[in-house]
């Protein structure tokens, strides 16, 4: 073609058009020659004719042999043709010449310029469209961070996708449980402190799944109402119950369990793992799901009721109907189907017959109260839902609590092994925080307690040499019938119990004596005073009530002398007379009517007289006393609450195991450790529970071992009430007490290794008694009166004898000098000062007590010793039904009373005063008028 026939390159600015025509180029053409240099840059008008479009004399590529030398870029073919088309839609450039003011801004964003120079227009490749768009690619600064719609529907939809389809695996994936294999029995295996087995229990629990046909409606009813009034209409899931469940668990807060029958159901046949997890609780979900679609709902109530827990060992209703009432299911009546479908509740606190060895507050008053109330609101729900008439309802309520009552709980391990069982198992429930007594009770536990063999063994035949040698029910049946002995020993360096004496045997006497008793602990208290005195001081009588420790004296228990008269009257801190409620003086007698005037807190301490350390309390603050105590390792709980001055002589009530303690911290120079029974508990080779080693400082060591040495004077000194406790060749140091009304005797000792209290009392325990109390111990054994020195400090010989025979002598410290000498309580000073008050004195008003019994008549009566004031009541206190509820720590195997050497006759000799304190009364104390 000639090259008059050309068509003439086009002046538009680039878009589409331009586009169009570089896509019409053939894909190898090239630029021509540039021209000349004297020419000068033209403009995209002045285009020399025939030159083809795009080249240098265009100025429209910038890829041309310009004057920059530049080769010039072929043209591309469509796709180069399409990517400028797209970028000419969405881009606007500014026009313009380009360098040298013959160069062109195409709209496509193409750098133009006489030479390839660039133009004003809009460089760089544009941003990629990509599948997700994000960051979005049309948007600048923060709205490419902000998803568009299309995006977000996308992800909802997907996600829920995902979960439905995850959900729909789960259901096809899940199984539907078998009762047959829910409740599997396992054994809890529990095992000496050297590792050997003790026991086991659990294994053989009595289960026996029965058919729909066998469980009477009125248990089936009966659980309707009072767990799940929808359960024959409801899905067998509640979305509200689910949802508080997993609110709380994300917030740490307590978890709950199924809502309906179903999830019961379901969780029952998860008895392998019981752990509070969202995955568990997500397959219990499902499974729930699919058996409320796959199941009947009389398949899902037999499974429930064969599954559930019951108390006592017991799983499934036909268990719990042969524990309770020894008949099968089929023939339970209304009344006693509400009362076993209380226990679905919790059968640890609706069992009658209690469960103090799991929970303490678990008492058969408490429970009986809790299970009476349940089942006469089940009889209710019953008659409202219209399952029984008023009728029914007013005739089981008449009869009283289900009538016939529940069978008396029967232990299952006989001799002492219950008993180290029962503590074992309170101690590790009260100090996990995850594991229930019904997952312990579902077994697969190994529990490793802290008790040894052979000093259980040895406690236990200690007590039963001195039971069979004094103790004789048909000679003396008014005065040896329901003796009890109780003791506990623990290792002080650490605070295990490694030996317990909780009674005769746990089949036959269901108390633990070395736990919560109720019997009062008398003299064996006053160490605790004495501590104070040297720990806390003695308050100054210039001062107010209220004084810091600099404002006290610091006694020396050597230096320090009170008044020991007999019939000492009590007198505040401050020198004014200590009255009760009803403005009576307190005169405080000691055991004998003894009277030792002046006498030094050692000597006090030796002869265990009551006048000085009742004195001392009131001049310490029985407040102060209190804390001392507790510092010591007693529970709170365990102590009076009253500020009366017999609290310094013990009318507190803690238990054995307590009372080891409490003298173990003094044996570990003011170190305390809480006694505990359980090292570690595994379940499938998993540490679950692992006892930690937290000492705290009670008392500085030299308060400690200043008591220690006093102690020691009581039993080695010739005048001490403790004599009879005396290891040749090892330290000893211990403390009597006998109480007000000779209604309990203790003997609380220590070795440097080893620390045991003894105990001994009188209690019918009989549970039809309703009117049970502590009895007097005057003629028990033969004996006149019954001290700690006697049968107690005998048995805790023999026991610690034979249990330190073959171990290291080691030897208390010496203990260093600590405090000032004092002369209170009257006591008279070699130089009497000027500020004395010889008005002290009218303590020896002894005529204002001639109706007062002597201590050698056999059985004194209350009325003799005090008058009817709440918080005096001479021994009475002490017969209480149980005692106070102590931590599931309390309780200890101790030995029984052996035979006394000495005469009945040698009261004073054997515990001077130690026995004081009893009841509220303050232990032989007397009122003034």
């Amino acid at each position: 073609m000639s090259e008059h026939r050309r068509k003439p390159p086009q002046t538009q600015s680039g878009g589409r058009a331009a586009a169009r025509r570089a896509a019409q180029q053939p894909p190898g053409r090239r630029a021509a020659p540039p021209q000349d240099p004297g020419q000068g840059a033209a403009g995209p008008d002045s285009a020399a004719p025939g030159a083809p479009y795009g080249s240098a004399a265009h100025g429209s590529t910038g890829h041309g042999p310009g004057p920059h030398g530049e080769p010039e870029r072929p043209y591309g073919g469509r796709a180069e043709a399409r990517r400028a088309a797209q970028r000419g839609s969405r881009r606007r450039v500014d026009s313009g010449a380009g360098a040298g003011g013959g160069g062109r801004g195409g709209r496509g964003g193409r750098r133009g310029g006489a030479g390839g120079a660039d133009g004003p227009g809009r460089g760089g490749e544009p941003r990629k469209k990509r599948m997700i768009d994000y960051p979005r690619h049309d948007k600048d600064g923060w709205r490419r961070w902000v998803p568009g719609w299309k995006l977000v529907t996308a992800l909802c939809i997907g996600f829920l996708g995902t979960l439905m389809a995850g959900a729909a695996l789960a259901y096809a994936m899940v199984e539907v449980p078998d009762p047959q294999k829910a409740a599997k029995a396992q054994n809890n295996v529990y095992f000496w402190d050297d590792g050997s087995q003790m026991a086991a229990t659990g294994g053989e629990i009595n289960r026996q799944i029965i058919g729909i046909k066998e469980i009477p409606d009125d248990m089936e009813n009966a659980v309707i109402s009072a767990e799940n009034k929808t359960f024959r209409k409801d899905s067998g899931v509640d979305p509200m119950g689910i949802g508080r469940a997993l609110v709380n668990m994300a917030k740490g807060g307590q978890t709950q369990g199924g809502s309906t029958i179903t999830q019961q159901y379901v969780k029952n046949a998860h008895l392998g793992d019981q752990s509070q997890t969202l995955s568990r609780k997500f397959k219990e979900l499902f499974i729930s799901i699919k058996v409320g679609n796959d199941m009947g709902k009389d398949a899902i109530m037999a499974g429930y009721l064969n599954t559930s827990y019951y108390g006592r060992g017991a799983y499934g209703l036909q268990a719990a109907a042969r524990t309770y009432y020894d008949i099968d299911a089929k023939k339970l009546n209304a009344s006693q189907c509400a009362f076993l479908a209380s226990l679905l509740k919790g059968a640890t606190y609706f069992d009658p017959a209690g469960a103090v060895e799991i929970d303490p507050a678990a008492t058969p008053k408490k429970n009986l109260e809790r299970a009476t109330d349940r089942w006469r609101w089940i009889l209710n729900e019953m008659v409202n839902d219209g399952y029984i008439e008023d009728s029914d309802r007013d005739k089981f309520i008449d009869l009283g609590f289900p009538n016939p009552a529940p069978f008396k709980k029967q232990a299952k391990l006989g001799g002492q092994v219950g008993y180290l069982v029962d503590l074992a198992k309170a101690n590790f429930l009260s100090n996990n925080g995850d594991i229930t007594s019904d997952e312990l009770a579902r077994g697969g536990y190994q529990i490793h307690t802290t008790f040894q063999s052979d000093k259980v063994r040895k406690l236990s035949e200690a007590v039963d040499k001195v039971r069979k040698k004094n103790i004789d029910p048909k000679k003396r049946p008014d005065k040896d019938t329901h003796v009890q002995f109780g003791g506990a020993s623990v290792n002080p360096k650490t605070g295990a119990i490694v030996a317990i004496y909780g009674g005769e045997d746990a089949t036959k006497h269901f108390t633990n004596n070395a736990d919560v008793t109720g019997a009062q602990v008398g003299s064996t208290f006053k160490p605790f005073v004495l501590a104070a005195a040297m720990n806390q001081g003695v308050r100054d009588p210039k001062q107010g009530p209220e004084q810091t420790r600099e404002q006290r004296t610091i006694v020396d228990p050597n230096k320090t002398v009170y008044n020991g008269k007999n019939k000492l009257k009590i007198k505040r801190y401050d020198g004014s007379v200590w009255q009760n409620e009803e403005g009576k003086e307190w005169l405080q007698v000691n055991d004998g009517d003894e009277s030792y005037k002046n006498i030094n807190l050692r000597e006090a301490m030796i002869v265990s007289a009551n006048s000085p350390f009742v004195q001392l309390g009131m001049d310490i603050g029985i407040p102060e006393v209190r804390e001392t105590a507790i510092d010591a390792g007693l529970l709170k709980s365990s102590l009076d609450p009253g500020n009366v001055p017999s609290f310094s002589i013990g009318i507190s009530t803690p238990s054995a195991i307590r009372m080891a303690g409490a003298y173990a911290t003094f044996a570990a120079s003011g170190q305390q450790r809480t006694p505990y029974s359980v090292k570690k508990v595994t379940k499938e080779s998993a540490i679950v529970y692992a006892h930690q080693d937290k000492p705290a400082s009670a008392f500085p060591a030299a308060v400690a071992d200043n008591v220690t040495d006093v102690l020691k004077d009581v039993v080695e000194d010739e005048d001490g009430t403790g004599k009879n406790a005396r290891i040749p060749g090892r330290e000893v140091a211990g403390k009597t007490g006998t109480t007000d009304g000779n209604k309990s005797a203790w003997f609380v000792g220590y070795t440097p290794d080893l620390s045991t209290a003894i105990d001994m009392y009188r209690m019918d325990d009989n549970e039809k008694n309703t009117k049970r109390g502590f009895l007097e111990m005057f003629g028990t054994g033969g004996q006149d009166k019954i001290h700690g020195s006697s049968f107690p400090s005998e048995i805790w010989q023999t026991y610690m004898a034979e249990a330190v025979k073959g171990t290291p002598v080691t030897k208390f410290p010496k203990p260093e000098p600590i405090g000032e000498a004092l002369w209170g309580g009257g006591a008279s000073s070699p130089a009497p000062s000027p500020t004395e008050e010889p008005s002290e004195e009218p303590s020896e008003e002894v005529s204002e007590e001639p109706s007062t019994t002597p201590p050698t008549t056999p059985a004194p009566t209350t009325s003799e010793s005090c008058n009817a004031w709440e918080d005096w009541s001479c021994g009475e206190s002490g017969a209480t039904d149980g005692g106070k509820p102590g931590g599931a720590n309390d309780g200890g195997d101790n030995g029984g009373p052996t035979t006394s050497p000495t005469s009945s006759s040698s009261t004073g000799e054997e515990d001077g005063g130690g026995d004081n304190g009893n009841g509220g009364s303050g232990g032989n104390g007397l009122f003034g008028r």
